[in-house]
């Protein structure tokens, strides 16, 4: 044995340490139950590895990022082997850790019931508590071959192993670019062999290190995202670090599901999604159209506040526009295919942005002009594959609120910090607070046009508008659009998630492809900077993100009926009534409930509709000319004079707070 001197870094501190030759990273970090693998030159290893002189070994804890998906990972690896314990036929696919889960998929004769789900996670517990351990190897791409002979999925991904495996859906957690490994799960008492998988890990040290997880659904998947390959079977299921981590999560997937806009959407009658139209494409009902029309109102109202001037433009163009853009070369897949008519190719239109360069091409531009802030309302249609349409958040049919503005290179720092202060502002005032800010950037794809010089001056304008901000910026590198870099404001909502909301980029590029220019006060010609900036991301997304934000209750000035008139009896209606057309006339949304139902039936019926208030009236209070106020909660103010009441009203809607 010899002397092995290795680096711990832990923290702002570094430890040096001298082992001998056959210690592992277990032996280092023994007795930290925490440290699940290491990382030793940027390298992810097994806890296994075998340490070398002059290694730096990094712990790595469970509860970090590389820690969960390790134990995701092992986690999906134990689901296959129970699903193939009690489904011998079941061919493998793929197992890879996804955001606050895992997943794998099987090729069966039988879609999984949910009691087959039952089955498989008992069946997980038993291997977890046999404690079997992951024990890696490499083999050669024959070898595997040989050994999965039975798995026609796994050979395939052999042949795929370096770039092309990166490509597929998943691929990467099994196969990388260099020497292929298998994973071996082995009874820790006796050595024998109890599953095996492809995989280039790392993986946790045993089963028994897997402390919490459980398995939420079943669902088809094509083979590796495709859609001509073979459908597949695809199990999901979540794993943690604490079994009270996992209680909170699926506590957080129980709210969440109350706030699912789809299902609010339809107990609310704000819209639908018809068969008839097709996936994607919503109709908004009368309720749903008034939360979207003072939306839209209080958009635009704030725009042209800010000096925006409003454009508007068809639905359809030659095709030869987004050539033009560049923007067909690039997002063919996202476009509907073409309609042929009168000898020529027209699209549906897919984005604003080269008919907004019309605009300002359609006659001479003066720098006395600029910046020209060019706004539209503008109804666009892309292909989404009917498995990721998700409701209004992920639609085939949406109207964004788009704004170009083109100004000179010296103008274009204050307008972007102008843009970004104005598009916070705007979230704020729709309820969202928490936001961090991304920075998306180009790489080293063929997909970026432009000269690097045009996409590091934009870059850096970006930068800078976003750290006056001084909230958190998040790098995004390969994230760009093709013309130029982008920031993307990320909104946290009522129960902790993230959405993104309004982007802002720089294009150097589209006004040279369409030639674009004004004349300087040199009288020389030269190319404006087009700021691209959608602030909501589309109106039904971002209804859609608001819906669930405020679980259906929203605050009185965007709920579409603000308050419900409720008699104690019938003799009461027609005073009510009065007080309704009072306030209507101050432009309230108030109605009437003169149904046969009893009272507290109607006062049911306004809880569910979430209606923000509700005024009851009987016989004292039409002898004082009085109402009484009830809350969402519950409470209850009586004695409140007609004018005093619409007054408080009228307050609450113009301060846009939430009761």
């Amino acid at each position: 044995m010899s002397d092995v001197r290795v680096t711990i870094p832990r923290d702002s501190e570094r430890e040096e340490r001298v082992v001998t030759t056959g210690t592992t990273a277990a032996d280092l970090f023994q007795g930290d139950r925490a440290v699940v693998a290491a990382r030793v030159a940027g390298e992810l290893k097994d806890l296994a590895y075998e340490v070398a002189d002059g290694d730096t070994v990094e712990p790595v804890e469970i509860t970090s990022e590389d820690g969960l998906n390790i134990l995701r990972h092992s986690t999906a690896h134990v689901m296959a082997q129970a699903v193939q314990e009690l489904f011998p036929e079941a061919k493998l696919g793929i197992g890879p850790p996804i955001k606050d889960g895992f997943y794998y998929d099987f090729d069966v004769e039988t879609p999984f019931h949910p009691d087959d789900l039952k089955r498989i996670e008992k069946k997980m517990q038993e291997i977890q508590k046999r404690g079997q351990k992951f024990v890696r190897r490499a083999v050669s791409d024959d070898a595997a071959r040989e050994e999965l002979a039975d798995e026609p999925y796994k050979l395939e991904l052999i042949g795929l192993k370096g770039s092309a495996a990166d490509a597929a859906e998943g691929a990467s957690a099994e196969v990388g670019a260099g020497q292929l490994t298998m994973y071996d799960n082995v009874d820790a008492k006796t050595g024998d062999l109890c599953w095996k998988d492809l995989c280039r890990g790392p993986h946790l040290p045993s089963t028994r290190v897997i402390p919490a997880f459980k398995l939420m659904r079943s669902a088809a998947a094509y083979w590796r995202g495709s859609e001509k390959n073979p459908q597949l079977q695809r199990i999901y299921g979540t794993a943690w670090p604490t079994k009270d981590e996992l209680k909170a999560y699926l506590e957080f997937l129980a709210e969440a599901e109350k706030r699912d806009h789809r299902k609010l959407g339809a107990e609310l009658d704000l819209f639908s999604f018809p068969e008839e139209l097709g996936p994607g494409l919503a109709v908004f009902h009368p309720k749903g159209g008034v939360v979207r029309k003072v939306m839209e109102d209080y958009s635009r109202k704030r725009h042209e506040d800010a000096d925006y001037e409003f454009v508007n433009t068809p639905h359809i163009t030659k095709e030869q526009l987004f050539e033009t853009s560049g923007h067909l070369p690039h997002y063919a897949e996202g476009m509907f295919p073409p309609l042929e008519f009168d000898g020529q190719n027209y699209r549906l239109k897919a984005m604003n942005c080269p008919m907004h360069n019309l605009v300002f091409k359609s006659r001479g531009r003066s720098y006395r002009e600029l910046p020209l802030r060019l706004f539209e309302f503008g109804t666009v249609y892309r292909y989404e594959k009917s498995g990721v349409v998700h409701g209004l958040t992920r639609s085939r049919g949406f109207t964004q609120d788009d704004s170009h503005i083109y100004c000179t290179k010296e103008q274009m720092p204050q307008e972007l910090d102008t843009l970004l202060t104005f598009v916070l502002d705007l979230l704020r005032d729709y309820g969202l607070h928490e936001f961090e800010l991304e920075l998306s950037t180009r790489d080293d794809s063929d997909k970026f046009i432009g000269s690097d010089e045009d996409w590091e001056e934009a870059t850096e304008a970006l930068r800078q508008a976003a750290e006056k901000q001084g909230l958190p910026l998040v790098p995004d590198p390969g994230g760009a659009a093709y013309y130029g870099p982008k920031i993307s404001v990320q909104a946290r909502d009522a129960i902790g998630r993230s959405w993104q909301m309004s982007t802002l980029q720089v294009d150097f590029n589209q006004p040279k492809r369409f030639g674009l220019e004004y004349t300087a006060a040199d009288g020389s010609k030269q190319q404006p900077v087009m700021l691209h900036r959608a602030l909501f991301g589309s109106i039904e997304r971002f209804f859609g993100v608001l819906l669930e934000h405020y679980a259906g209750a929203f605050p009185a000035w965007l709920a579409p009926v603000q308050a419900t008139c409720i008699p104690i009896g019938d003799a009461h209606v027609p005073y009510l009534e009065e007080f309704a057309a009072q306030a209507k006339a101050k432009g309230l949304r108030v109605e009437v409930d003169a149904s046969s139902d009893r009272m507290q039936k109607k006062i049911r019926n306004a809880q569910k509709s979430k209606v923000p208030f509700m005024i009851l009236a009987g016989d004292e209070d039409m002898a004082n000319g009085a109402v009484s106020f009830r809350y969402r909660d519950g409470s209850q103010e009586n004695g409140i004079g007609r004018d005093e009441a619409i007054a408080k009203l009228v307050d609450v809607v113009e301060r846009r707070v939430q009761v």
